[in-house]
C-alpha cells in the first residue's frame, strides 16, 4: 500500500511492477510510478503520470497505452515501471477524475499532458464580498451586534 493526495489522504494499492501485471475489470484511479535513487532509496517512489479509467483492463496496460512511452523513457526501462491503484467503491466516473485530477496537481507527474494548478486565484472566483448576497464574515460577540436603525 502507498499513500497518496492531500495529506496522503488515498490508499493506493500497490505499486506492482507494471509489465506483466493484469489489469482488472474495474474502474479505478491509477498512478504510474518509478524509483528515481533505487540504490540508495529504495522505498522511494516518483509519481510520473496519473489517470483514471472505467475499465482499467481496457486502458492497455501495460504498455499499449498512449503514454507509455513517456513512462518507459523516464524510468529507463519497462522494468521499472510500477502502478498503484484506487479502487474507490462507489465513485463515480465525476469523482474519479477529481481524485486524478487533484493528484496531477499535487504531483506534477511530467508524462502528464493536461496540468492543473493546485493553488486558488481571487480572479477564478471573485472576492467573497464581490456579490451583493453576502458581506465579510466576523466574529463578533452577541453584545456586539448591529443597533437596527
Amino acid at each position: 500500500m502507498i499513500r497518496l493526495g492531500t495529506l496522503a489522504g488515498y490508499s493506493f494499492e500497490g505499486p506492482r511492477l507494471l509489465g506483466g501485471w493484469t489489469p482488472p475489470e474495474k474502474p479505478a484511479v491509477y498512478a504510474v510510478l518509478y524509483r528515481p535513487e533505487p540504490d540508495t532509496k529504495p522505498d522511494k517512489y516518483a509519481v510520473i503520470y496519473v489517470g483514471h479509467s472505467d475499465d482499467m483492463s481496457q486502458e492497455g496496460f501495460p504498455f499499449k497505452h498512449p503514454r507509455a512511452h513517456c513512462w518507459v523513457e523516464r524510468a529507463g526501462s519497462k522494468w521499472k515501471v510500477h502502478i498503484a491503484t484506487l479502487d474507490a467503491p462507489g465513485a463515480e466516473r465525476p469523482h474519479r477524475k477529481l481524485i486524478a485530477e487533484e493528484l496531477t496537481a499535487i504531483y506534477n507527474p511530467r508524462c502528464n499532458e493536461q496540468k492543473y494548478d493546485k493553488s486558488w486565484k481571487d480572479e477564478w472566483i471573485g472576492e467573497y464580498t464581490d456579490t451583493p448576497t453576502t458581506g465579510p464574515l466576523s466574529r463578533r460577540g452577541p453584545d456586539e451586534l448591529p443597533v437596527p436603525d
